[in-house]
């Protein structure tokens, strides 16, 4: 076996001990568990049979969990089920379909949100569009689906997936002696070990099925063990895939959130030292994800769109959390707070659109050095700016309310754009230095690399605008808001809604009408803000909105 750290081991087997879960099983059910630790390559990755089973039921309907004929059955039971009585699951509506277009265009009823293999596979409407997006695909130049194409090709590897689920093809839980990326083998249907977890399955006995999937467990884990993963590693992956560290992060830090605004006005000192606590102990919940993450990984979590938004969230709560040592103004957790659980609750409740699965490095990724460097320092831009988005609503949430915000809190938007301003700024350069080590040069109007350029622009004319004295701490704060927008575009726009160049690892779909109406709210609210401020300028005279004055200490 590959020596297992000292640090690493200890450190697991507290948190296994402390924070796995019992997987709750329905009456009736056969008790897989025993199944949830055996490695099994897939995706180019190898990682424990639970992972790999709530990964490929999310494939099929975007759900971890799925109610079949009146029983709950979770991820590893319903996958196992697929395994080892593959008959009669063809006509169980597994499969996801949720584009109207594309039931139009198969003639599936167009209320109805999943599909069995037998439905879709004896669709000629379905199998027409599945050619055409095959030929779409065959004619773009990069190999790219959009719209309708993507949708039904999407579908497609849905059908595949369950295909393989069914035939057995992807339970690769042999490993191959021939070498470390050698592709594992499925089990021989013939193994005693096989037919012995197969009877026992089949006849409901979850006492047999547990001792025959330890026998199984403890055969797999003496075949070319220097080639499997560590012990520690797929103890550490399967806490984490039971205790949800990032849905409990968002839970305590909306409790902080409301804490520290229900006591605004009374009881002030000691709402914010709970409010302290609670996003303390958010904070930590969320570190102790990110840390299971990077050592499951190998890598910084900041390869896709789900990674970048724990992290900006991380980053959020991070600099509120030292303004605040700074401070103690109450204003940068109030501004915080909100930004980390709503980023939270969409990386939790978006699986379809936001992959949470942790998947190989592509090619141009494979540095960690700078994926730390570049990437890390662009995300912790983002979060400043969500910091100073956040404060800002709470300048501009006063003035709409008719009260005047005091330059203070002005000062508190300023400090958090320069910090945002200094990360982007270092970030792109960055950016320019890893992009000619790996693609010979420094810049090329990427559209990731101009968004990225824009929104630095943006933000640098906002604060050379406050220093040229066109704009007060009002203006500030409206243009924290308003310069949020190209963040947006950076950050989601290019990978969501362009979907091209060079940046192709971090591209996706969906979430497009979430992100438009973010924006539509935005400017809206700027707008009333504004013509409030107008109204109540008009009343009582400029306001003193210097965001250089001295904070106040309002704890």
């Amino acid at each position: 076996m590959i020596p297992i750290p000292s640090f690493p081991r200890h450190a697991v087997g507290l948190l296994a001990a402390a924070l796995l879960l019992s997987a709750s099983i329905p009456a009736g059910a056969v008790d897989t568990t025993a199944l949830d630790p055996i490695p099994i390559q897939e995706g180019g990755r190898k990682k424990p049979y639970l992972v790999f089973a709530n990964e490929a039921l999310l494939a099929l309907t975007g759900k971890t969990s799925l109610t079949v004929e009146g029983k709950k059955m979770t991820a590893s039971q319903l996958v196992t089920s697929i395994w080892m009585e593959p008959a009669g699951w063809d006509a169980v509506p597994l499969i996801l379909v949720n584009n109207l277009e594309v039931k139009k265009q198969a003639g599936f009823d167009e209320t109805q949100k999943f599909f069995s293999h037998n439905e879709l596979a004896s669709s000629p409407g379905f199998l027409a569009a599945l050619q055409r997006a095959e030929a779409a695909r065959k004619a773009a130049r990069d190999g790219r689906l959009t719209g309708i194409d993507k949708q039904v090709a999407d579908i497609g590897l849905r059908l595949g997936e369950y295909e393989g689920l069914r035939n057995g093809s992807l339970f690769r839980i042999v490993p191959n002696p021939d070498g470390e990326t050698a592709p594992w083998m499925t089990l021989d249907p013939a193994d005693p070990l096989f037919q012995n977890l197969k009877t026992a399955f089949t006849s409901g006995d979850s006492a047999a099925f547990t001792t025959a999937a330890e026998a199984l467990r403890t055969a797999l884990a003496a075949q070319a063990p220097q080639f499997q993963p560590p012990a520690w590693r797929i103890s550490l992956e399967n806490a984490y895939q039971h205790f949800h560290p990032f849905r409990l992060a968002w839970i305590v830090y909306l409790a902080a959130g409301i804490v520290l605004a229900v006591t605004s006005l009374r009881g002030r000192a000691a709402g914010y030292t709970i409010g302290w606590v609670l996003a303390g102990l958010g904070f930590a919940l969320q570190v102790s994800g990110l840390v299971a993450r990077i050592l499951i990984a190998g890598r910084p979590p900041v390869t896709n769109m789900y990674e970048s938004i724990i992290w900006v969230a991380f980053g959020t709560v991070l600099f509120a959390l030292i303004f605040e040592a700074i401070f103690r103004s109450r204003y940068f957790l109030l501004g915080a707070i909100p930004v980390a659980v709503v980023s939270l609750i969409l990386a939790d409740s978006q699986p379809t659109a936001l992959d949470s699965s942790i998947q190989p490095l592509v090619p141009v990724l494979q540095s960690n050095f700078w994926l730390s460097t570049h990437v890390t320092t662009i995300t912790l831009s983002y979060a400043a700016f969500a910091l100073a988005l956040g404060v800002g609503h709470i300048a501009l949430g006063k003035v709409i309310l008719g009260k005047k915000p005091s330059p203070a809190l002005y000062n508190y938007i300023y400090r958090t754009l320069q910090v945002g301003v200094l990360l982007l700024a270092v970030g792109t350069i960055l950016g320019g230095v890893w992009a000619n080590y790996s693609w010979g040069r420094f810049w090329d109007w990427d559209p990731k690399e101009t968004w990225a350029l824009a929104a630095l622009l943006a933000y640098l004319f906002l604060l050379h605008g406050r220093l040229a004295g066109r704009w007060g701490g009002f203006g500030l704060a409206v243009g924290a808001i308003l310069a949020f927008q190209t963040i947006i575009m950076a950050w989601y726009g290019v990978n969501f809604v362009l979907g091209v160049g060079l940046h192709s690892y971090g591209f996706g779909s969906g979430g497009f009408g979430y992100a438009l109406g973010f924006v539509i709210l935005e400017v809206a609210f700027t707008a009333v803000a504004f013509v409030r401020h107008r109204s109540l300028t008009r009343h009582s005279g400029p306001p003193n909105q210097s965001p250089t004055s001295a904070p106040e200490l309002v704890s």
